[in-house]
């Protein structure tokens, strides 16, 4: 499971779906516990906020919202709920480990996207975070080197 940190306009299709298919999935699990993926250490920034089910309904619509402006049609009632939109902090390491690891997926699979962003050296966030300074997340499952 992978729910970027990074604002969505910088995903090819292939990230955008995959974000899209995964936040639902996590949203099924922070509204029923115990479900497949209850213990993912993804989820415990969501599950941290003061109302986890608007938080990741929040997510989702940005997702959405990109989808939207792209001409494809995410199926918004698949959203349960959405509240006041509460910002949550992200690492500015954290960001930067995400953005490494999304350009190297794209460069195999979508040169032409890579292609307009590999050289924007600090990417924007979802519009859910704001960047504060801090080490990558104890909750990032780092890749191997190379």
């Amino acid at each position: 499971m992978r729910l970027w940190s990074l604002h969505p306009r910088h995903f090819d299709r292939q990230a955008l779906t995959a974000c899209w298919r995964e936040g639902l999935l996590a949203q099924a699990v922070i509204i029923e516990p115990g479900r497949g993926y209850s213990h993912h250490p993804q989820l415990r920034r969501f599950r941290h906020t003061e109302n986890p089910h608007s938080a990741i309904g929040d997510y989702l619509s940005a997702i959405a919202d990109e989808a939207e402006a792209r001409g494809y049609h995410f199926v918004r009632e698949k959203i349960r709920t959405t509240g006041a939109r509460e910002d949550m902090a992200v690492t500015d390491q954290q960001l930067a480990y995400e953005w490494g690891h999304l350009l190297a997926k794209m460069q195999q699979r979508s040169v032409g996207v890579w292609e307009r962003w590999q050289s924007l050296s600090f990417p924007d966030p979802h519009p859910m975070f704001t960047v504060i300074p801090g080490p990558i997340a104890e909750w990032e499952k780092l890749a191997p080197p190379g």
